[in-house]
């Protein structure tokens, strides 16, 4: 049997980046010998095993049937006569269809094998997909519109893109799990042009189908797009800021109910609720200076109380972007200075004991600290 390293780990060391996975694959080896030799089974679908030392994952080289809809929809072929060549060949893009083998120790020999001429894909900066095989996978439009957010500087070749195109007319992309679709989101939102990727859905048809309808519509829109690149730009790579960019033109209802068909992760959905609460907040007030009820009813939605670090985060991430919002900085930072103990002690000693009254006078003085900040 040999072993070789596939896919990313040798597309990434061709391009000077960093390694930070391999995967593996062996040929001519059977499920039998993989456990003779201590490696443990993992894979449901496919033999994947973890290495009994490192326990790094180690797929038999496999051939694939489509047999049903969506990613899960097939029958895989996996026996000691399998090439790595037809491994190969079922993998989605050229540049991640090259290998090398691995040597004692877990050492990189000899050549690159490279049979469908990925090296010369990765020089010229082209997306490529390896066989007509690659329409039948749906996750692979969306690996593809992450990829080109990682890296922007690539084309995809008409013919694929075409494929990407397919996918979506077949009505795939209903069959992708939520949490599937979320995870290829949100790496595409965290990696160097966001906004690549979002083009990518908008280009194939693929935006109506897994994005807000209402998102959907504006990425259509030129200006908005161009805006929306500035934002993007000015936040950081984490995630709760590039999604709360993303979506903060949108009613926080909407918001809720498509983070639960991507089962977006609470927090994240909670920071972009807020976000695009304190947005349409600000939009509404435009041209006017803003009431200190309506700065504390916002206060009290983001509950810059208990969580004041992610109220920090909020009014910063809308500063960058440029919305008005340093008057809602200072006070909120009179209001929490606030001595909370000194004005429960203020209260009459029956009152001290009644939680609505001690709410009302918190209340009271946060209003009070708001409005002396507003002049």
């Amino acid at each position: 049997m040999k072993v070789y390293a596939v896919g990313g780990a040798i597309r990434d060391t061709l391009m000077g980046l960093p390694v930070h996975d391999i995967d593996y694959v062996v040929v001519g080896s059977s499920v039998e010998e993989m456990l003779a030799k201590g490696f443990r089974p993992v894979g449901k679908d496919f033999p994947v095993f973890l290495h009994p030392q490192t326990q790094a994952e180690y797929a038999l080289a496999r051939t694939e049937r489509k047999i049903g809809k969506g990613y899960k929809g097939f029958m895989f072929y996996a026996d000691p006569t399998v090439t790595l060549e037809q491994d190969l060949e079922r993998r989605d893009l050229t540049i991640n269809a090259m290998a090398q083998e691995v040597g004692e120790g877990g050492v990189l020999i000899g050549p690159i094998l490279d049979p469908y001429n990925g090296q010369t894909d990765l020089a010229c900066k082209v997306f490529r997909h390896v066989s007509d095989a690659f329409a039948e996978d749906p996750l692979r439009l969306l690996r593809i519109a992450r990829f080109a957010a990682r890296f922007p500087e690539f084309i995809i070749a008409d013919d694929t893109l075409k494929a990407l195109i397919a996918i979506v007319d077949a009505g795939e992309l209903e069959h992708l799990s939520p949490e599937r679709v979320w995870q290829e989101l949100a790496r595409g939102l965290t990696a160097s042009k966001p906004m690549r990727m979002l083009q990518i859905l908008l280009d194939t048809g693929a935006a109506k189908k897994i994005l807000p309808q209402l998102l959907a519509d504006e990425l259509v829109q030129e200006p908005y797009r161009e805006q929306l690149i500035t934002h993007l730009h000015l936040a950081s790579n984490n995630l709760e800021e590039r999604c709360a960019v993303v979506l903060m033109n949108l009613p926080a209802s909407e918001i809720r109910t498509w983070s639960e068909c991507v089962r977006m992760p609470n927090e994240v959905r909670d920071f972009s609720e807020i976000f695009s609460g304190l947005n349409q907040f600000l939009t509404a007030a435009k041209g006017r200076n803003l009431a200190p009820t309506e700065i504390l009813t916002w206060f009290n939605r983001a509950d810059v109380w208990r969580k004041p670090e992610r109220a920090k985060v909020l009014l910063g991430l809308a500063k960058k972007i440029d919305l008005k919002v340093e008057g809602l900085i200072q006070a909120m930072e009179h209001a929490q200075a606030l001595n909370l103990p000194k004005i429960i002690s203020s209260l009459s000693q029956a009152d001290q004991g009644n939680g609505e009254k001690i709410r009302e006078a918190v209340e009271f003085a946060r209003l009070q600290a708001i409005s002396t900040a507003a002049n």
